[in-house]
């Protein structure tokens, strides 16, 4: 039988003093977001900063406008989030709102984390990266330098600001081990999403690790042209983070890895789910933005593999949100009127 838990405490309705530490990681987080943005605010002004000529950003004006503006307010989100996270008045924005921005950011960010740096270790020992061979480059080089090192100092800023702020807030939520866990109301609901999330998700993870071992089944002929070292080291990323999430979920929601500490099943659904999620969301958007060159339009099976993706860390998260509910619950019933 498992261990009843001690009884949770308060929430906490005071920030706790902001220490040197904090101070620091909100301003470096701040300063992070300002070269992306700048590059971005000069493109939809119309600049070419870093865009070389004949590179196919230049043939689509208007969807790029677009979608430079929206990474604008999405970076931008991140400047907001680090001023929530380590002001007083950010104990007060409901759970749900911030979570959601958080889940979102860490899907976009973890995968560029972990990609680029295995991306230059594909450079170092010879593969090429970012333009095919004897292709037109897409950006010059400096910029994904740039870029991609701001997007890793995001990350690891807000989220480490993140886990301060939710240790203090929500740490009840996630201490103990798995065997600790009631079986709950929920427990049912719990186990049927989780198991549609594993079976939906064999669909995406057969296909990329198809694309990440070199096939070009279901691939655009654009795509599979150019694809490159980043390309292989991008489908694996998607690869491991399906794998997280799914994992995540089955221990969480069957109680597997009883000794395991909660944090960890939530941790790989929390990010696994938010890669997935997030990025066939964003990829799934960028099939819309009308490419004119019928060769890099994706595929209907591309396009089925975003969208499996994106529907298994929808599941992955309710599995979460059921969890979280359900301690939150469990927590509130047993704190002292």
């Amino acid at each position: 039988m498992p261990q009843s838990l001690a009884p949770a405490p308060a929430p906490v309705t005071e920030v706790p003093a902001l220490g040197r530490a904090r101070r620091l990681l909100r301003g470096v987080a701040v300063v992070a977001c300002v070269p992306y943005l700048g590059i971005k605010v000069a493109w939809v002004a119309g600049s070419h900063l870093g865009i070389p000529e004949g590179s196919s950003l230049l043939e689509h004006r208007t969807s790029m406008a677009v979608a430079n503006s929206l990474s604008v307010l999405l970076d931008s989100a991140v400047i907001v989030l680090a001023l929530v996270l380590t002001r007083p008045w950010g104990l007060r924005v409901p759970a749900w709102l911030l979570a959601f921005p958080v889940w979102v950011a860490s899907g976009l960010l973890a995968p560029i984390m972990a990609g680029f740096p295995l991306q230059l270790l594909v450079r170092v020992f010879g593969g090429s990266v970012h333009r095919s061979e004897g292709g037109e480059p897409f950006l010059d080089e400096w910029v994904f330098g740039v870029v991609y090192t701001g997007f890793i100092v995001q990350g690891l800023a807000l989220g480490a600001l993140f886990v301060l702020y939710a240790r203090d807030r929500w740490g009840y939520l996630w201490r103990g081990r798995v065997w600790e866990l009631p079986v709950g109301v929920v427990g049912a609901a719990q186990r049927a999403t989780a198991a549609a999330a594993a079976l939906l998700a064999l669909f995406p993870l057969t296909v990329h690790v198809l694309w990440a071992c070199g096939s070009t089944a279901g691939l655009s002929a654009g795509r599979a042209a150019d694809r490159t070292g980043d390309f292989y080291v991008l489908e694996a990323v998607f690869v491991a983070f399906l794998a997280a999430a799914v994992v995540g979920a089955c221990l969480l929601a069957f109680r597997r890895g009883r000794a395991l500490p909660v944090r960890l099943p939530l941790a790989l659904g929390w990010v696994g789910s938010g890669a997935v999620a997030c990025w066939g969301g964003w990829l799934s958007l960028a099939s819309l933005t009308g490419v004119d060159d019928i060769a890099d339009r994706p595929t209907p099976l591309m396009n089925l593999a975003y969208a499996g993706q994106m529907t298994v860390g929808i599941l992955v998260a309710t599995v979460g949100a059921y969890h979280f509910a359900e301690r939150s619950a469990g927590a509130a019933s047993k704190r002292p009127v």
